[in-house]
């Protein structure tokens, strides 16, 4: 399945992308440290956003298949910049808080923290990006 995004260069490091099944729009800004504003995400933010959501999306769908509730579930990404040899992501460490009630089985802890490091981001991620995904049960 192809989706198509469509993005526009607004002026002053600044873009506005459109989804195109929904038709839902963003704004993204250059980072203050790279000339920008910071008024918005940056396209590396959106990075770090893009992988943080898939692994909550990819824990919905298997506490969904086990009729689990991972309601109040999060995601904690921090993205750090590396400037050498490139300026590029040098990593994005998540962490994911799950409250412990909602999954007591070591067994299924164990199946859920696997798919979330499979997610089709982390998937897609260079493997020079140091990208742990760490859990807690709180």
């Amino acid at each position: 399945m192809a989706v198509e995004i469509q993005a526009v260069y607004t002026g002053t490091l600044g873009c506005e992308a459109t989804h195109g099944p929904s038709g839902k729009q963003l704004v993204t800004d250059a980072p203050v440290d790279n000339g920008g504003q910071g008024l918005s995400f940056s396209p590396t933010d959106l990075v770090a956003t893009a992988l943080g959501t898939c692994v909550l999306t990819i824990l919905g769908l298997v506490s969904e298949r086990h009729e689990l509730d991972l309601s109040g579930a999060k995601v904690s990404v921090t993205k750090e910049m590396i400037q050498k040899p490139v300026r590029r992501i040098g990593a994005l460490r998540c962490v994911v808080t799950i409250p412990a009630e909602r999954v007591a089985d070591a067994a299924m802890r164990t199946r859920l923290e696997t798919a979330a490091r499979h997610c089709p981001v982390h998937q897609s991620l260079h493997p020079d990006i140091d990208s742990p995904i760490d859990f807690e049960y709180v």
